[in-house]
């Protein structure tokens, strides 16, 4: 009889691909993937504690869990991620939800099948939260789900403490992956038929820092040099750590993808060294200056956050005007999210919220107001696509070209996983709309 498993993912694209390899072992072990966690005999919580959202979701769906499980006794419920790895949170979460049989922190990832065969043997809940800073471990199998898109971890936590970030407390100091693993990776992800790579890391631009192993450019060169059509990317990059050598790789390899996520985070310099960034606002510019230099078609998206302690008006219009100055593709917008166990958490000036609300509201209406006025631009130009699916409410398929613009085609064909032309003939917002065309 087939027994069957269900992963419920929150937070960032690197916990996805961690998703897919808590697949991979329950895969290896013989369980199924289904669609329900009714359905499943093992329920696996891949959290994030990056935003308080994101942890509150899991604590409610965790907790509609209770019913579920009293009715399926011998279904497994684990736990594992950023919120087990805080300190005095693996506790709370096994003193609210007892009927929560397995917690493991982001160190243990890979020993979920020990911890799950440590749970048969045995009543209690089994929780392992490895306190050291981690490390890495080759030869796992990932299950993976986002065919003709793979994701390739090239380091693991980080070493910037900015001070709104839990990430390094709760993945450690960065460790680096040798590059002959990782261009291993690449090469068989390639010859299975996979056609755009993403490169993983809380700050790639430091990959190998310190170490005889390649730089990060020569290691996107190294991967660029393998043979086949594919798109190479990355993230997310450090500006502090962005290069000049990185900008002039990306130009003189037309398989790594004009498209760069450089996050900023604040417009001013006071907020910056608040934030612990190690760059000012005119250090950012002149590194989009370098890289507009060597690549000025670049498709550039960024991260901000407003209502950061201390924020005053002048600190947000100044974000506003470097907002308007570099001209975003697009950009991911945050309210400041206090973190406990972060340095900023202890600050003094929280901003009240309405003040938050009316500052991420005009700064949403600037960035999306750039974001369309780029996308304009495409109308009547034909472009490159890679499909990456089929979206069954609009009926069409839909792919990325390389700056990240996605376009929606119809096609009595099954497209995904191929490169295709379309001809653009309207656009809302980041979308673009067209059809398949032999231009």
């Amino acid at each position: 009889m087939s027994k069957y498993f269900h992963i419920t993912t929150y937070g960032c694209q690197m916990n996805v691909h961690e998703s897919e390899k808590i697949a991979g072992i329950l895969s290896r072990m013989g369980y199924k993937a289904c669609d329900n966690i009714e359905d499943s005999d093992i329920a696996v919580f891949n959290t994030c504690c990056i935003r308080e959202n994101a942890e509150n979701h899991a604590f409610g769906n965790i907790g509609m869990l209770k019913k579920l499980k009293a009715n399926k006794r011998d279904m497994l419920i684990a736990v594992g991620g950023c919120l087990t790895q805080q300190i005095g949170k693996a506790d709370t979460l096994h003193d609210k939800y007892p009927y929560v049989d397995i917690i493991f922190g982001t160190h243990n990832l890979n020993e979920l099948e020990e911890l799950i065969n440590k749970k048969r043997r045995q009543k209690k809940a089994v929780i392992e939260i490895e306190d050291s800073e981690g490390g890495i471990c080759e030869g796992e199998k990932p299950l993976r789900t986002s065919y003709p898109n793979a994701w390739i971890n090239i380091t693991y936590g980080c070493n910037n403490f900015c001070s709104y970030c839990i990430v390094p407390y709760v993945r450690g100091r960065e460790r680096s992956r040798r590059s002959e693993d990782i261009i291993k990776e690449a090469e068989e992800l390639i010859a299975q038929g996979y056609k755009e790579l993403t490169l993983l890391g809380q700050n790639v631009n430091s990959y190998a820092n310190g170490t005889d192993d390649l730089s990060f450019p020569e290691l996107l060169k190294k991967i660029a040099d393998i043979e086949g059509k594919f798109r190479l990317r990355f993230m997310t990059s450090h500006p502090k750590d962005f290069s000049e050598e990185l900008a002039r790789v990306i130009a003189e390899n037309p398989k790594i993808c004009r498209a760069v996520h450089l996050p900023v985070q604040s417009g001013s310099d006071s907020v910056l060294k608040a934030m612990n960034r190690k760059y000012t606002a005119a250090d950012y510019i002149k590194k989009i200056e370098i890289l507009k230099k060597y690549v000025p078609d670049c498709a550039v998206t960024t991260d901000l956050i407003v209502g950061f302690p201390n924020e005053s008006e002048e600190d947000f219009k100044a974000t506003l005007s470097l907002v308007k100055q570099v001209g975003f593709a697009s950009a991911f917008t945050f309210v400041y999210s206090k973190r406990e166990g972060t340095v900023a958490a202890k600050m003094d000036g929280q901003i009240p919220e309405e003040v938050s609300k009316r500052r991420i509201m005009e700064l949403i209406k600037l960035v999306n107001a750039q974001t369309r006025e780029q996308t304009s631009h495409y109308v009547g130009k034909t472009i490159e696509i890679l499909c990456e699916d089929y979206d069954e409410k609009r009926g069409k398929y839909l792919g990325r070209d390389e700056y990240g613009r996605m376009a929606y085609f119809s096609s009595g064909e099954n497209k995904k996983g191929e490169f295709v032309r379309v001809k653009v003939g309207s656009a809302n917002g980041m979308s673009l709309y067209g059809e398949l065309t032999e231009e």
